[in-house]
């Protein structure tokens, strides 16, 4: 597995490590354009730690500095030249859940993985009976002096508590997915100080939003089905920052390139009276700039703007300057990207529309999970890897799937040029209580507006399957209120698990597993596959349980899974595509401990597929979208359906005794044999824009397929309607394959003269790979009886 290189360009300087300026003054005169400047110092404790022995190491796994892991800047959207990074080695113990701060901390953890990780040095099972303490000492740099200190935390999991040389800094916070800060100045004391956290951490015993995560033994056990390890603590970024008593706390971006502006808010500390300009620059170019009120939206002009897409994914630097007066008090940075998106009706169709233009969404399930750091990615290149392997696959799209990464992914994925669909983390499947609620939705906001101006992000995944699930509708409502540009999906799976639709939001989503399935748009969303997939393949030497791995559907060979997924692809491109699906989600990019579904497996270390005909299965379907996106029709009335293989042409299918041949029919054939060799094309029993193939002498009966085994049979009910009906996709030579409408990846296919549905990568004898395209194709002819 090859590591793939950073790319340079105008936001370079956003990847790299901190290093140390000369003054801030220095800093912010090449504010837009180097390095971000760590000034701090921090003293930590003595070196005795070590990591564990990770159960699957992946690329990264040694290469985490011991003072200094993840060393660039957390806040790519919001960016000032001094900081100070405390991640590295603290002091640490566990108490009882209810236990006040311990005597002496006995133990150390590298910040910010996870007491259950082995990069944090611990790897231990945490509980709802525990809580975790963290404490190291740090000073203020002598050039911060006359500015605020700000201590941020990216993320920490769940209810966390902050002091200062023994005094409280602000609030506990509850979340376990969105940053927060305290300014802490008036708790220092101008030499070393000492910082102390705690946190408590109920995971699935608690209400709280926890995604996939569940209380388990740390080590690699048999079981656990789709749910992980628990992450608990600390387990992104912790750093200082000094600021300005009035500080910008937040911009809020929204790009308007129909009309050549950015919409801007900056919202402020401190900041009465104060006002914001904004500058839009280009290759260090000023594009834009305007002025406007502290916390109200203003726009900035981009004239011409250059649009951002997954196949240009273009940033503009931003630079906000704070005014007091003349005077600036405070300068951040920052990026946008201008793009659009909406629904439009598309061909009949409701969709999704990027820049005004539909573009199938391609992408997977990623759950953000490691071996060796658990919810923390073991460095920087480890975090953009992921989404640079969706790049090289040929996605367009990620489903962040109900966990939110840090910051820097987002920036990844800005730059790198993913469509991210965001889940808000599930909370447990039981049916939450009142403060749950509340505590859930102050969290979704609070998960919104950090990351409301990254251009990748374009659907909001409000639930998941039903789990803890309540009012659906009024959630769904309120998310694209609170934030109108952009898609929301009130219900991942909603055909699923005893979920309930809201009824409303943009997007119709099922999970189908194998699928592609029969996803259908409405009058007012447009048609997704949230789920489908889950081809497995254990790869021995990289199985995080040797032999406990499972999947939707096992694979025998590299090669059937190859066949297999870009078989899938295929039926999404021809046969669900032309017919109102607009974007489809793949389980999913990597292994997840005993999940063995992945595209990788678990530790980075073995792509499964082969990339380039996946990318090319990719790009074909992206590219189909921005064409017709009509299904192809059939002549209907009696007609005969003749084999295209070669060698076999004066064959055609034919009834006998209810089951389904091909069969050798001329012109001196007896009447029976052309009878039963002839078929009345009708409009699909189970959807018009399909066909079913009614028997000539039979009135009332169809080919239909039955255990893949092809009959000539008669019913009733949705089953018997779907199972008769067929959808006409381009064949070879301009002849057509007929897909299953309720398994558009299976072909009607003759093999040793019998009639099959077949799966291209299935296991099945007449699954052969041998001649498929061939025997899967049909030339309608003229019938042989009138």
């Amino acid at each position: 597995m090859r590591r793939v290189p950073a790319r340079g360009g105008p936001l370079d300087w956003l990847r790299r490590p901190a290093r140390r300026a000369a003054t801030a003054l220095a800093a912010l005169a090449l504010f837009a354009g180097t390095a971000l400047t760590a000034t701090g110092t921090a003293a930590a404790a003595p070196q005795a730690w070590t990591p564990k022995p990770s159960p699957m190491t992946t690329p990264w796994t040694g290469q985490v500095p011991v003072d200094t892991p993840l060393p660039e800047y957390p806040r790519p959207q919001l960016t000032r030249p001094d900081w100070a990074n405390l991640n590295g080695i603290w002091d640490f113990a566990i108490t009882s859940a209810d236990a006040g701060q311990p005597a002496s901390f006995t133990e150390q953890i590298r910040v910010p993985f996870v007491a259950e990780s082995a990069l944090s040095g611990i790897q231990r099972r945490i509980t709802q009976n525990d809580k975790l303490w963290y404490k190291r000492t740090f000073t203020v740099p002598a050039g911060w002096n006359g500015r605020r200190v700000q201590l941020n935390f990216g993320a920490s999991d769940w209810r966390t508590t902050v002091w200062v040389n023994g005094r409280q800094a602000g609030a506990a916070h509850s979340g376990g997915f969105d940053a927060f800060s305290h300014d802490i100045t008036d708790l220092l004391n101008g030499g070393t100080n000492t910082l102390v956290v705690s946190v408590w951490d109920p995971t699935e015993t608690g209400g709280q939003a926890v995604g996939k995560q569940r209380i388990r033994d740390v080590a690699p056990h048999p079981g656990g089905g789709i749910f992980y390890t628990a992450a608990s603590g600390i387990w992104q970024t912790v750093w200082l920052e000094p600021t300005a008593a009035a500080r910008v706390a937040r911009l809020d971006m929204v790009p308007d390139p129909v009309n050549g502006r950015l919409k801007v808010t900056v919202r402020g500390t401190g900041t009465s009276g104060h006002q914001a300009r904004v500058t839009v620059s280009s290759g260090g170019t000023t594009v834009g700039t305007a002025t406007g009120a502290v916390g109200a939206e203003f726009t900035v002009p981009v004239p011409s703007p250059r649009l951002w897409t997954p196949d240009d994914p273009f940033l503009y630097d931003i630079k906000v300057d704070l005014l007091s007066g003349t005077t600036v008090v405070d300068s951040v940075g920052s990026y946008t990207g201008m793009r659009t998106i909406g629904l439009a009706s598309v061909g009949g169709h409701q969709r999704p529309v990027l820049n005004g233009k539909f573009v199938f969404q391609t992408g997977t399930l990623d759950q953000g999970y490691w071996p060796d750091g658990i919810y923390t990615a073991p460095t920087d290149a480890a975090l953009r890897y992921d989404l640079q392997k969706h790049k090289d696959l040929g996605f367009n799209m990620v489903r962040k799937h109900i966990k939110v990464e840090p910051q820097r992914w987002f920036y990844w994925a800005d730059r790198l040029g993913l469509l991210v669909w965001q889940d808000m983390p599930s909370m447990d499947l039981r049916t939450p209580d009142s403060g749950a609620r509340v505590q859930w939705e102050a969290e979704y906001d609070r998960v919104i507006d950090q990351h409301r101006s990254s251009p990748s992000l374009v659907v909001w995944v409000n639930q998941n399957e039903g789990w803890g699930q309540y009012d659906q509708a009024r959630i769904a409502d309120k998310v694209k209120a609170y934030d109108p540009s952009r898609l929301v999906d009130n219900m991942s799976g909603v055909n699923c698990c005893g979920s309930v639709d809201g009824g409303n939001g943009d997007l119709v989503d099922d999970h189908v597993y194998v699928g592609p399935g029969t996803t259908v748009p409405s009058a007012t969303r447009a048609a997704v596959l949230g789920e489908f997939g889950g081809l497995g393949l254990k790869v021995p030497g990289h199985e995080w349980y040797p032999g406990g791995g499972f999947s939707y559907e096992d694979q025998a060979s590299t090669a059937h899974l190859n066949n297999r997924f870009v078989g899938l692809l295929d039926a999404i491109r021809q046969v669900r595509m032309p017919r109102g699906l607009s974007a489809s989600v793949y389980t999913e990019i990597t292994d997840v401990e005993n999940e063995a579904n992945g595209l990788l497996t678990y530790d980075r270390q073995v792509v499964k597929v082969d990339e380039a005909r996946v990318r090319a299965a990719n790009r074909a379907l992206i590219d189909a979208s921005r064409g017709t996106t009509t299904p192809i029709t059939l002549p209907t009335g009696l007609k005969s359906l003749r084999v295209t293989t070669p060698g076999y042409t004066d064959r055609y299918v034919r009834h006998r005794d209810g089951a389904v041949f091909t069969e050798v029919v001329g012109a001196g054939g007896d009447a029976l044999l052309k009878n039963d060799a002839t078929w009345r094309i009708v409009p699909g029993l189970a959807n018009n824009t399909c066909y079913s193939f009614e028997s000539r002498n039979y009135p009332g009966q169809y080919l239909r397929h039955r255990e893949y085994r092809v009959y000539k049979e008669a019913g009733t009910g949705d089953l018997f309607r779907a199972d008769a009906t067929f959808c006409p996709v381009p064949g070879a030579n301009g002849g057509v394959r007929l897909s299953a409408y309720n398994f558009p990846e299976q072909y009607l296919r003759h093999y040793n003269a019998e009639l099959w549905l077949a799966t291209p990568g299935g296991s099945h004898t007449y699954d052969s790979p041998a001649l498929f395209a061939e025997d899967t194709t049909w030339s309608v002819e003229a019938p042989w009886a009138p």
